[in-house]
């Protein structure tokens, strides 16, 4: 069975750890079967040949910062994912990518990530617009946590907006297999508890109020729609292989 390779860019090491089992849990995926790149530290050449599926989780990263204001880690892992998804999108390669692998799809396809349409931490209301394969099974509104600075207000015509809200573009389809999500399908409330610990002095909210975002993210009722869609996505990609 071909691998499934995480590229993940959290400098942070228990979120980062999180992160990657949170999306072998919600993507029924053995933990031999997906290989981890942080590819915020190297850079290497990848085949795409050698995996089913590429997945991305988000991080701290912004692609509506200027030059001046991304980390060095940002400079270093844009222009190789640039050249990875060239690859990706010329052989429609089956990608999901969460948060920041919205925003790199948004951006590589042209378009302009936007601070003015960020989220606060916690859960949001979210609509479907189109229909797709991996959302059959979903309802028409659902809900969803988030937490991003920067979001897309309108996205390039090489991309089919599939779900939103008032605020911002929250899942997109390039081709037939390349996903992005501005919402985390692989957050349950113990997974989004444990970020807003990690980056509570990362400008997401104020300080003094993680400990109120967490309670509202235990009692937000949050449902298992967004994660069937990343489970969705991974069966019809990674079960038949």
């Amino acid at each position: 069975m071909k691998k499934v390779l995480l590229l993940q860019s959290r400098p942070e090491l228990e979120a980062s750890d999180d992160e990657f089992r949170a999306f072998r849990r919600f993507g029924g995926l053995d933990e031999k079967q997906v290989v981890r790149l942080q590819m915020h530290e190297v850079q290497p050449t990848i085949d795409l040949n050698d995996y089913a599926v590429i997945l991305m989780g988000g991080g701290p990263a912004n692609f509506a910062y200027d030059d001046d204001h991304k980390s060095s880690e940002q400079k270093a892992f844009e222009p190789w994912l640039w050249r990875l998804l060239d690859r990706i999108i010329a052989e429609d390669k089956p990608f999901f990518g969460a948060c920041l692998g919205l925003g790199a799809l948004v951006t590589h396809a042209g378009g302009r990530m936007d601070f003015r349409a960020g989220e606060p931490v916690g859960a949001v209301d979210i609509r479907l617009v189109a229909e797709d394969p991996i959302l059959a099974d979903a309802p028409q509104e659902f809900a969803a946590f988030v937490g991003h600075k920067e979001g897309a207000r309108e996205v390039p015509s090489e991309l089919t907006v599939l779900a939103r809200n008032d605020t911002c573009v929250q899942m997109v389809r390039r081709g037939q297999n390349v996903y992005g999500t501005q919402f985390h399908p692989e957050l349950d409330p113990a997974g989004l508890e444990l970020r807003i610990n990690t980056y509570r002095h990362a400008g997401y909210f104020e300080p003094e109020e993680a400990d109120d975002l967490i309670a509202k993210a235990r009692q937000s009722g949050i449902g298992d729609v967004p994660t069937n869609i990343l489970r969705a996505f991974i069966v019809r990609h990674v079960a038949t292989v």
